[in-house]
């Protein structure tokens, strides 16, 4: 396939791309968490927000892991009308130079673990801080419940206090796609793999998010919902063995110039993350506005009727 070629920015002068630590991500369980912040100088970012209705705290005040910051998923994201947006970099090096972040220190980002969905949280904050320029990086598989489920220690209150760190956010656009380099490669007619991460109600225009102008689909596009990377009986968890098979045998390979977008780049973060870091493929884009910030310029979309999909999936021997 041709691949578009988006520019990847000073970003790559300053910080060339290192791997991950042997043994320390992109995923990560509670028992072995435990056992590495106990022995190591992990940074764990809880993400969550909102208030328990047991103590009228906030959830991260009613029980964290020990020595966590709190970090609300929200500082990570754009404003209500288009909370897909990208924050700024001046923004970023505020907030992580508060948490005590450094390019190499190991962080794990921890998310509640409700659901699928609930795991885009984790992925969206991860990509934000590989982005950024951190380069150890994990999500706690399952979340904050798979913690409490596996009878660790729990701390209640404000968390512990981090020393400032003096890093600065470069954010790099190696995992970025922008409306224009999708405008751009459309317009070409270059290859380009469109993967929208919503229900099939969405793709083919029957839904649509609140904020979003209109319903539909970028062109050409093709989807994967984000959840299809869960393990059935237990729906929190990601069986990260299992991912590159299923990756390969829906299509996915190096290569590709693929691109994941749903409404504000959040389900699309979990594609992402799976197809990125965990199949391993290189090069895979992040949309973060998304259809939201695609529509409110204007962009053209499709609507995709459902008589169409088998014939699509057939043809594009994708599925």
């Amino acid at each position: 396939m041709k691949l578009i070629h988006f520019v990847a920015g000073a970003f790559l002068a300053l910080f060339p791309m290192i791997s991950q630590a042997a043994g320390f991500g992109p995923l990560i369980d509670a028992q072995t968490l435990e056992t590495q912040r106990a022995s190591a100088a992990v940074l764990i970012i809880d993400i969550r927000a909102g208030q328990s209705a047991k103590t009228g705290l906030s959830h991260f005040e009613s029980g964290h892991i020990p020595n966590a910051v709190h970090a609300p998923y929200n500082l990570f994201r754009g404003p209500q009308d288009n909370p897909g947006a990208l924050v700024t970099e001046a923004h970023l090096t505020d907030l992580f130079q508060g948490l005590g972040v450094t390019a190499l220190r190991p962080v794990v980002v921890v998310h509640q673990g409700r659901n699928e969905t609930d795991f885009g949280a984790a992925a969206r904050v991860y990509w934000t801080l590989k982005s950024s320029g951190v380069q150890q990086l994990a999500i706690l598989n399952g979340g904050m419940n798979a913690w409490t489920s596996a009878g660790l220690t729990i701390e209640t209150g404000a968390g512990a206090a981090q020393e400032a760190s003096d890093f600065t956010a470069v954010f790099s656009s190696e995992w970025l796609a922008t409306a224009s380099d999708i405008t751009t490669a459309l317009g070409d007619g270059r290859d380009i793999d469109l993967i929208d991460a919503r229900p099939a109600s969405f793709w083919q225009g029957n839904a649509k998010h609140s904020a979003a102008t209109r319903p539909g689909t970028l062109p050409q596009s093709r989807y994967f919902v984000h959840n299809s990377w869960f393990n059935k009986d237990e729906p929190t968890l990601i069986n990260q063995s299992i991912v590159p098979e299923l990756a390969a045998s829906n299509g996915f390979q190096q290569g590709d110039n693929i691109v994941s977008f749903c409404n504000t780049g959040h389900w699309a973060a979990t594609n992402w993350f799976a197809l990125s870091e965990l199949a391993g493929i290189e090069g895979v884009k992040l949309y973060p506005e998304s259809l939201v910030g695609w529509s409110a310029r204007g962009g053209e979309m499709e609507n995709v009727p459902g008589h169409l999909r088998h014939l699509w999936n057939t043809v594009s021997g994708k599925y």
